[in-house]
């Protein structure tokens, strides 16, 4: 991966700080959700969308009329970010108090995907990263939506990870202070699905079980 001035921070550069494929991938492919940042006449934008990566390229959809993606035309310079939030880190201080992570922040450029195929290959990927199992039960994907979604790509080629994964860092004065200290797990969990009116009725198929 691409080492660059824009992916070298200036804190915990050698103790936190990844550049490779194996680390960064296997955060994006557990994210479901990204953020897209980017400036239009000298304004800020930032959109939070779903994305799927496949290979070295990372991927977003929309539709054809929207304006998020009408501004992405072809070489457009992106900053994408995505976090994922393992455990809130709890000292014997609140300047100490932190939070365990993964996360990625890539520099890129837009990509316009108009071949059918792909786009259609994407619907996929990014239904079974939503629901896993769920493609092949679900009402097949029509022509008409496939054409009426823009699909754009961006390389995933300057970019870094950052990740802590640590107890607390309390100052030595304050270890032996009777303040309890430690890790308070926040996992992401998917609940009992909810039917709506129309599905009151339908026994839950086994991939939502």
């Amino acid at each position: 991966m691409q080492k660059t001035e824009k992916t070298t921070p200036s804190r915990y550069a050698n103790q936190r700080m990844h550049y490779s494929e194996e680390v960064i991938f296997p955060i994006l492919d557990e994210a479901l959700f990204c953020i897209v940042s980017y400036s239009l006449n000298n304004e800020p934008y930032s959109i939070p969308t779903a994305f799927v990566r496949e290979g070295s390229k990372l991927y977003i959809h929309g539709s054809v009329g929207s304006h998020f993606l009408r501004q992405l035309t072809p070489g457009t310079p992106v900053c994408i970010s995505v976090m994922l939030a393992d455990s809130l880190v709890v000292a014997k201080s609140a300047f100490h108090h932190s939070v365990n992570y993964r996360s990625v922040v890539i520099f890129s450029k837009s990509e316009l995907i108009d071949d059918y195929e792909r786009k259609a290959d994407f619907f996929k990927k990014l239904t079974e990263k939503m629901v896993p199992g769920s493609w092949d039960y679900l009402r097949p994907m029509k022509a008409s939506e496939v054409n009426k979604t823009m699909l754009i790509a961006f390389e995933i080629s300057e970019a870094s990870a950052k990740v802590r994964n640590a107890p607390p860092s309390d100052d030595e004065e304050d270890m032996n202070l009777p303040i309890w200290s430690g890790l308070i797990p926040i996992p992401p969990n998917r609940l009992a699905p909810i039917p709506d009116e129309s599905s009151i009725n339908i026994p839950l198929p086994n991939h939502l079980k």
